[in-house]
């Protein structure tokens, strides 16, 4: 782990004033940040805990909430309980793995955009057929909601992305973009390149 993850569990360990009766909240906190439980993270808080790490993954196996195996930015879950089902959740489900390119046995798109997962109940019978991302709670699904779904949060993952990269480039001085081509990686690569004493851009 780099020095700013340590930083973001040691935040979460203090939170909860490093209370080892309080480890569930503590593996909630950093499931919300990786969206999994990594290893790495499980260890440091055994020992900053002083407990065996034996007994966080025995809470970590024991909870289905958790999950020891990465997850998309974005955990799609749909409801197949028997409300969501007699209401048709299971067309929504194969929309979802048919325009992402996943299947039963393949829960996460390679880019670890997406996790879709099935759940027994969301406790949402009322707004029947539902589906949660990361959480929240989007009623009345229907495939082309789905559809239309996957492309809104596509965006909004392209927003983030650029929003972050132009911070870093507004940070280090550069402008951000000539033409709709980051310049400033252009930028970049010209002085590695006239370090080198071998221009040619």
């Amino acid at each position: 782990m780099n020095n700013q993850e340590i930083a973001k569990l040691d935040d979460i360990l203090q939170k909860h004033d490093y209370n080892s009766t309080l480890l569930i909240a503590i593996m909630q906190d950093i499931q919300k940040v990786y969206h999994y439980l990594p290893e790495e993270a499980l260890c440091y808080i055994a020992r900053k805990l002083k407990i065996s790490e034996a007994k966080i993954y025995g809470v970590a196996t024991f909870y289905e909430n958790f999950s020891l195996e990465p997850k998309g930015k974005f955990v799609i879950k749909i409801c197949d309980g028997t409300a969501c089902h007699v209401r048709k959740s299971v067309p929504i489900l194969e929309e979802f793995r048919n325009t992402l390119g996943l299947s039963k046995e393949k829960t996460t798109t390679d880019d670890m955009l997406f996790t879709v997962e099935t759940v027994s109940c969301l406790g949402a019978c009322g707004l029947a057929p539902v589906c949660t991302v990361n959480d929240h709670v989007h009623p009345a699904m229907t495939p082309d909601k789905a559809k239309a779904l996957i492309e809104e949060l596509k965006e909004e993952a392209a927003n983030e992305n650029y929003i972050e990269t132009r911070f870093f480039a507004e940070k280090k001085g550069f402008p951000y973009v000539l033409c709709g081509f980051p310049l400033f990686l252009l930028l970049i690569f010209k002085q590695i390149e006239r370090r080198e004493e071998n221009v040619f851009i």
